[in-house]
């Protein structure tokens, strides 16, 4: 799907317990590891989702598990559309047959 990435799961899950044992910032984690601070913040979101943590807004935020349904679905989803658009043609075209 996408690239690999040049940091490990360990150095990952490391990286947001030092965010959350702490209390620096993401930008002064981020900074100390000198790794980009959206990456960090990123992975402390994501790691938040997978807690089940509300966002900002007090919504729950999809899971990794959630978010590949959700892609999985959304394309199973546009290839039955093609499929029916598909067989209503194909039954207009009979229709249009058997009156001839």
């Amino acid at each position: 799907m996408g690239r690999a990435s040049k940091y490990s799961p360990e150095f990952r899950e490391q990286a947001v317990e030092l965010v959350r044992a702490t209390g620096k910032t993401i930008a002064e984690v981020a900074r100390d590891l000198s790794i980009n601070d959206t990456t960090l913040g990123n992975w402390v979101h994501a790691d938040d989702a997978e807690r089940g943590v509300p966002d900002k807004s007090g919504l729950l935020p999809l899971t990794a598990v959630e978010r590949a349904e959700l892609t999985r679905l959304r394309r199973e989803n546009a290839k039955l559309k093609v499929e029916r658009e598909i067989l209503q043609e194909a039954a207009a075209f009979f229709v249009t047959e058997s009156r001839k």
